[in-house]
């Protein structure tokens, strides 16, 4: 991406001021396009749980695997470049999710998937603390709120193309070449941060001291995320037997209420502190869950998972943004703890879901809750 459309000077600047809300944005559309369409590809590759659990565990795989590559290419390129070279492997990546014609290739996919997310992430996620920083003022929980309106848009996207029962790879191409002009547009706006190199500079470390509660915040906060993204729908049509149409609702609704959440998450902070807010979101969200799972009706089931998505809201805005504080370096450590939720967590999911069924796996989300409401509150670092 080294050249680069010239627009006049009052044009780049409202450019800049949307270029990374509108990233985020990208991200949860990608996040929430795979996971409504994981219905549709698990039924047309005949996935029975443990096999849709290695899938869901390869994208873990990528994305924890990333994080030292993308604190690389942070430290070395600058937050931007990483970025844009991410992004375009995100939209590279999405058609290929629905053309594998067996689970090897979907695994494989899912890989590539892992890995773009993850260095996506890390790049807008220092962008986001770099700007903070700037502003002087918590801004983090907001922009997360934008994460919020992809996952929310694509959640009822998929609803709607499934219910019209478009197939996967056409709703897949369709986000791919939608995005690719918004994605190259904030390349361009935002301004160039590549860092000079230092010899020795070291780029990535595992969390240590303080740093390490963070990373178990976010760990656990990982798994109730990713758990709910990629089993809520298959449960809401297994267990309540919705429709391919009304099944990814559940998740629309998670993140719907994530996304009114992280838009006052900012002030909620400032009255009381990030700890006791993750702490305090962390137990609504266990209650969320057990409405979830013993609701006898769709509606209601879809106001549990509503009720989650209200708790965990905080975690990773606050998390991300108390790392961020101590530079790149300890965001992706601390990112690569976190997302380390993301590999263990639906696959886990999964394999219990195959020996005990998947209503009784989903309890498991609702004790994490309150795990995350424990490490919360005796975060420190977490002020």
């Amino acid at each position: 991406m080294s050249s680069e459309i010239v627009f006049p000077a009052p044009h780049i600047s409202r450019l800049r001021l949307v270029a990374l809300p509108l990233l985020f944005v990208l991200l949860g559309m990608v996040y929430a396009t795979w996971a409504s369409r994981i219905p549709a590809i698990r039924d047309a590759l005949q996935l029975d749980p443990a096999e849709l659990s290695l899938v869901l565990l390869c994208a873990g795989i990528g994305a924890v695997g990333s994080f030292p590559l993308a604190a690389w290419l942070t430290g070395h390129f600058g937050a931007r470049h990483s970025a844009g070279y991410a992004g375009i492997g995100l939209l590279l990546t999405m058609p290929c999710l629905a053309l594998a014609p067996n689970m090897a290739w979907l695994m494989l996919a899912m890989t590539c998937l892992g890995l773009g997310s993850g260095c996506f992430d890390v790049a807008i996620n220092a962008l986001g603390a770099t700007a903070e920083k700037v502003a002087g003022r918590s801004i983090m929980s907001l922009l997360h709120a934008w994460f919020c309106v992809g996952t929310l848009s694509g959640a009822l996207i998929g609803s709607a193309f499934a219910g019209i029962e478009m197939s996967p790879f056409c709703h897949f191409g369709l986000l791919s070449i939608v995005f690719a002009v918004p994605l190259r547009l904030c390349y361009n706006a935002l301004p160039n941060d590549r860092p000079e190199p230092s010899v020795g500079k070291k780029y990535f470390s595992m969390p240590h001291g303080p740093l390490i509660v963070l990373g178990v915040i976010g760990f656990c906060g990982a798994i109730v995320e990713g758990s709910v993204a990629d089993w809520s729908g298959v449960y809401m049509k297994d267990w309540l037997h919705a429709t391919d149409g009304v099944a990814p609702l559940a998740f629309a609704a998670f993140a719907g209420m994530m996304l009114i959440t992280r838009l006052i998450g900012d002030r909620l902070k400032e009255r009381f502190n990030a700890r006791k807010v993750v702490t305090a979101g962390a137990l609504v969200a266990s209650v969320g869950m057990f409405i979830a799972l013993v609701a006898p009706n769709v509606a209601s089931s879809i106001a549990g998972f509503a009720l989650t998505g209200v708790g965990v809201a905080t975690v990773f805005p606050f998390v991300f943004s108390a790392a961020g504080r101590h530079g790149s370096t300890a965001l992706a450590g601390v990112a690569t703890l976190s997302y380390g939720g993301g590999l263990i967590g639906p696959p886990m999911i999964g394999f219990l879901a195959h020996g005990f069924g998947l209503h009784a796996a989903l309890v498991l989300v609702g004790v994490l809750c309150l795990a995350v409401a424990l490490a919360a509150s005796r975060a420190r670092w977490l002020e």
